[in-house]
């Protein structure tokens, strides 16, 4: 079996986990429903693995009220909450609290996932590191909409899980950005990034490890079946709404077929975007190839790991099996414990 990022010799019964996860108080019965199955699978995962699992549930803002019960020196969180309940954009704010209430935790540390949360610092970070992203520019409230790269997209700055874009956020021309950019202002409340669009092909590619990196099999988003260059875009519909077109039609292909030198250099550029937003753990990017180069698009630091999901998709490609997956980066964690680090040792 293909070894993980760092291969970690851990003792499992030794190590108790918290797997911490969040349900939305507006959301439905049956959304509370599919998040409270994919955390059952995931602690079912690692208690089969060997690590001892209690399942928190977050459903409000009181999270060291739900976490007073556990010793930070005899535990590992498994940090699965994209927020803190009734608060948006509060992803990083699950971190923060949990480095000030002094718990080891699986994932980003609070400054990655605010800095995740800005889609234009994390631009200008990759621009910095001279790591391949399309061009870009931020419009505020007011401001004159003027851009010269078509087609372009808009995206909402702050917005994550592909919020707010749809195929009227590609622009063919100056008319469509100048509808689409106020829009975005007013509908979401903040900055719009626009961004030269790459109609190219699509990956979301999986990265893990702390010093050494794996990069695991990409997924392609192909999306051959679509002609309008609008629909060649994985957008809210392509990943949430069963029975639409997009969600129907985009197929995804696991492993990608690359080539030995794209493999290479898509692993380059990956590993570079992680090291340069300051991942830890796991992550993913969502990338695009257009004449030889690949355009990192987003950078995603605290990635969804449900079961069914493309991190653990590829790392099943790779022959690494959901517990194992879970364990591995239960691990990783470990080895920063100052109890537990003892027992992750390298082989």
């Amino acid at each position: 079996m293909p070894k993980t990022s760092e291969a970690l010799d851990i003792k499992p019964g030794k190590i108790p986990v918290v797997l911490l996860y969040n349900i939305e108080p507006d959301w439905t019965a049956a959304e509370k429903e599919e998040a409270a199955g994919h955390s059952t699978k995931l602690g079912l995962a690692l208690l089969e693995a060997g690590f001892p699992t209690v399942f928190v549930p977050v459903a409000d803002e009181n999270l060291e009220g739900r976490l007073g019960f556990f010793d930070p020196a005899g535990h590992i969180v498994f940090n699965w909450c994209e927020s803190l309940p009734g608060i948006s954009h509060s992803e990083w704010m699950v971190a923060g609290r949990l480095e000030a209430m002094g718990f080891t935790f699986t994932g980003a540390g609070s400054e990655t996932l605010a800095l995740a949360q800005d889609k234009a610092r994390v631009k200008a970070l990759l621009d910095a590191a001279c790591i391949p992203t399309p061009a870009w520019r931020v419009f505020h409230l007011g401001e004159a909409v003027r851009w010269e790269r078509f087609p372009a997209i808009v995206k909402p700055i702050h917005e994550h899980c592909s919020a707010g874009i749809s195929r009227d956020s590609v622009a063919l021309d100056e008319g469509e950005l100048a509808r689409r950019v106020p829009f975005i202002l007013e509908a979401y409340r903040q900055p719009a990034l626009v961004e030269d669009f790459i109609d190219g092909r699509e990956f979301h590619v999986s990265v893990w490890g702390n010093e050494e990196l794996t990069v695991l099999p990409a997924a392609e988003m192909d999306f051959a079946f679509f002609k309008d260059v609008k629909d060649r875009l994985c957008g809210h519909e392509a990943k949430f709404i069963p029975g639409s077109e997009a969600y129907e039609k985009i197929e995804t292909r696991l492993p990608a077929p690359l080539d030995p030198e794209e493999q290479k250099a898509m692993e380059i550029v990956c590993r570079a975007a992680y090291r340069a937003v300051g991942c830890r753990d796991y992550a993913r990017m969502d990338i695009r190839l257009q004449d030889g180069v690949f355009y990192v698009l987003d950078v995603n630091p605290n990635a969804d790991i449900s079961h069914d999901a493309s991190m653990a998709c590829a790392a099943e490609a790779a022959g690494i099996s959901y517990g194992r997956m879970g364990a591995a980066i239960v691990g990783m964690a470990a080895r920063r414990h100052p109890v537990f680090s003892q027992w992750a040792l390298k082989p």
